[in-house]
């Protein structure tokens, strides 16, 4: 109807459009409720893997470290979850970069060159092993926890390779140089709480840094080599020979005791002979003493044939040969 009171019609093209209109508008308001509810469940759920733990915070303060699994959070940055490896084993080199060259890595001589406790300059290399042990430290304790851990390494293998001789960092000592190194870096690591751990710390390397110095090593390490393959081989030698060495000396041993034991049979018999003797001397010394002597010279004298002269020396009867008495 209008002002003055007379009715007027619509044409029908012109509903047709207003319904269209409101339809489409309804759609929209559809489909963005609908992309809304999307962002909004987005949003709300988070997921952990089995090497990560995430740490969830609430208007920006840590309220909850949360393991592997699906999580809820609260939208619209009232909490975020960061996520952390925590189950993984990281790494990097100190002295030296892996790369694609011939030689396969690259030298940083600012890094590797070292002296050592008898003033020697040697170039030496670590590879390092270390994970993430706190991960609210990890993100909040510090700015940058991998960075410490590298300046912290590179000062404890100064100080150590600074307290060794040239010879155990460039042969039999670089074992012990590790273990002094990782001992150092885990108590200062426990004191600064920057979330990390070390793992491990290698030696890749170490040389000194000119070509003669570089031949005069490997010559003293082939030397020492040799010495201890001749050591060795005296060892074989000795576990050869010991046995048999050990067989003679029981052998001489026994032929010892039995010579022993042969001489103090014979001095026991000798004594016994002796005794008996004697108890016949005793009794009759004049005839022991003539048989003793006769006895005596058919000893000095054997296959000799002798007589006695019994009376008077002009008489061959006086003389009486000396074998009828036996």
């Amino acid at each position: 109807m209008e002002e003055n009171g007379t009715y007027s019609w619509k044409p029908e093209k012109d509903l047709k459009k207003t319904v269209n209109f409101k339809k489409l508008r309804n759609i929209l308001i559809g489909v963005f409720a609908a992309v809304f509810a999307l962002i909004l469940v987005s949003t709300c759920f988070y997921t952990v893997d089995d090497k990560q733990q995430a740490v969830v915070t609430t208007f920006g303060k840590v309220t909850d470290v949360t393991d592997a699994g699906v999580h809820f959070k609260l939208p619209f940055g009232i909490q975020n979850a960061q996520k952390v490896d925590v189950n993984v084993y990281q790494k990097f080199e100190l002295g030296y970069q892996s790369d694609d060259s011939e030689a396969g890595y690259k030298v940083n001589p600012e890094e590797s060159t070292m002296i050592t406790g008898d003033y020697n300059i040697v170039n030496i290399d670590f590879f390092v092993e270390y994970k993430v042990s706190d991960p609210v430290a990890y993100l909040y304790a510090s700015t940058n926890p991998e960075e410490i851990l590298r300046n912290l390494i590179q000062s404890q293998v100064r100080n150590v390779v600074g307290s060794s001789n040239v010879d155990a960092v460039l042969t039999d000592g670089k074992e012990n140089i590790q273990m002094q190194v990782k001992e150092l870096v885990t108590n200062i690591l426990a004191d600064y709480n920057i979330g990390l751990t070390l793992v491990d710390v290698k030696i890749q390397d170490s040389e000194p840094p000119t070509t003669e110095v570089v031949e005069a090593f490997k010559a003293v390490e082939t030397a020492k080599q040799q010495a201890e393959t001749v050591v060795n081989d005296a060892k074989a030698y000795q576990n050869a020979e010991l046995p048999k060495a050990q067989a003679e000396a029981d052998k001489l041993t026994q032929n010892a005791e039995f010579l022993k034991q042969k001489r103090i049979n014979e001095a026991v018999q000798q004594v016994a002979m002796f005794n008996a003797m004697y108890a016949e001397y005793a009794q009759n010394p004049a005839i022991t003493k003539s048989r003793m002597y006769y006895e005596a010279i058919q000893e000095i004298l054997p296959g000799v044939k002798l007589y006695v002269n019994t009376g008077d020396s002009s008489s061959v009867d006086m003389l009486l040969p000396l074998e009828k008495w036996q």
